[in-house]
């Protein structure tokens, strides 16, 4: 079973959980770039959020992307699902380290993108269950925010669906 159908059973089990899929892209890295989040809301309405930077890099994006799918997220349990392996276990794992370490790394070099990953730690709590999805393996959810992160870095308009 696949991260998606996993969050995808969730939602149907239990109406109080919001499943979020998020992307970041970046035409060029750096270069402009774009971040979608799509929220399937416990009632099965979806909200999609996105937008654009002009110069960033891909990593920031999968942050961004995070980020605001949890602010647009509302009170209750989240499936937060992924395709950056950099964003899960950046949350999961890597970030308790970096705070031990005065947000160091290991090769005690400043932790890149520390910016976005203080927001996002903040935005972090017990109710968020982070999982991983294969980017371009035909998952709904991630198909559609890479569809929209790449519109945004590439300066198109992109429609939004919000039902």
């Amino acid at each position: 079973m696949s991260a998606s159908d996993s969050a995808q059973n969730n939602q149907v089990t239990d109406n109080q959980v919001t499943v979020i899929h998020s992307d970041g892209a970046c035409s060029g890295n750096p270069g402009p770039g774009g971040w979608a989040a799509r929220l399937r809301l416990a009632d099965g309405k979806i909200q999609e959020v996105g937008g654009a930077v002009e110069d960033t890099t891909n990593n920031r994006m999968e942050l961004q992307a995070a980020i605001e799918g949890l602010k647009a997220a509302p009170a209750g349990d989240i499936v937060m699902i992924t395709d950056s392996q950099y964003l899960r276990k950046g949350i999961t794992e890597w970030i308790h380290n970096w705070k031990r370490r005065g947000w160091m790394t290991a090769a005690k070099k400043p932790v890149l993108n520390q910016d976005l990953w203080r927001i996002l730690d903040d935005l972090n709590n017990p109710r968020i269950r982070w999982e991983y999805t294969k980017g371009h393996a035909g998952d709904p959810g991630n198909e559609r925010c890479d569809e929209i992160a790449h519109g945004f870095s590439q300066g198109h308009t992109v429609e939004l669906q919000s039902a």
